[in-house]
């Protein structure tokens, strides 16, 4: 997409307004099927509890069941285990996630945490199982990770190709990166990784149709690093003493590019869409199976 005008700013990729479409859609299959989605929460980090509330706040909107399951931060690793075994047996669970971060006493566990979570409830997509699958194709992306989904969400949602287009990424976390970079090349797009390794970032980000930042360093893409008209998702979030930031430099940015997500309001409200969808599509295969 171009705009008219060089001197035009940038389209906003508004996620609320995407996200409200996505969970309109889901509504009906929602009352079909009557879902519930757990979310588990180890201590009282912050932003966990910010992004906790998004997500039972939507819930909510969609009339989509919900419970959180808050535990206290001083949790052993043994009864956060049964907990998740109670809910992989529990018929009533549609889907359940596992809140991160944890606790720094529980970090090094959370390989076997993720392991442990029954693939057909993993709604956050992050089990080795639904990874695997989403390398497969497109077909195969039946409970992908929430974010990158969400990302293409959006981009769909705005009428902006993926096919044919040269899409960098920079951060090649497992939770964002690796898997929006395979989703990418599902659909057919060029796509370059980059990480804190990558040598000249600039000169790498200044080739992208489409740009995809998820590094959680408040303002690491300024304007020159974007080439006129490029499409601009900033998916990273970091609380400062201004408020929330994102890994790209708005203000600058918005006036070189031809569409950006803001933040917040750009991918956040997408992920917390495309989980409610993931739980959906749980509901479905789990009714089928």
């Amino acid at each position: 997409m171009r705009r008219m005008m060089a001197a035009m700013p940038a389209l906003i990729l508004d996620g609320k307004i995407a996200a409200a479409a996505v969970l309109t859609e889901l509504r009906p299959a929602i009352r079909d099927l009557d879902p519930q989605l757990v979310v588990v929460q180890v201590g009282d980090d912050p932003a966990s509890a910010s992004y906790i509330r998004q997500k039972m706040q939507s819930c909510k909107q969609v009339g989509m069941r919900h419970r959180h399951e808050h535990l206290p931060a001083d949790t052993s690793a043994d009864t956060l285990f049964r907990l998740i075994e109670s809910l992989n047996a529990d018929d009533d669970v549609t889907g359940f996630i596992l809140q991160l971060p944890l606790p720094a006493h529980l970090q090094e566990s959370v390989p076997l945490f993720l392991r442990s979570i029954e693939p057909a409830k993993d709604v956050d997509g992050f089990t080795a199982y639904n990874l695997g699958k989403v390398f497969l194709s497109t077909e195969y992306e039946h409970l992908p990770p929430a974010t990158p989904a969400g990302v293409l969400l959006l981009l769909d949602h705005y009428h902006i190709p993926v096919q044919g287009k040269h899409a960098v990424i920079v951060g090649h976390s497992n939770i964002v990166g690796k898997p929006l970079s395979v989703m990418l090349l599902n659909r057919n797009a060029t796509v370059t990784t980059c990480h804190i390794y990558t040598q000249d970032l600039a000169a790498h980000t200044r080739m992208a149709d489409i740009l995809c930042v998820a590094v959680g360093k408040p303002g690491l893409i300024t304007a020159d690093m974007v080439k006129h008209d490029a499409v601009v998702v900033d998916i990273g979030i970091t609380r400062t003493d201004a408020g929330l930031k994102g890994d790209v430099d708005f203000g600058a940015v918005q006036e070189k590019a031809a569409a950006i997500t803001p933040v917040p309001g750009g991918v956040g409200p997408m992920t917390v869409a495309s989980l409610i969808r993931n739980c959906v599509h749980a509901a479905q295969r789990q009714r089928s199976s």
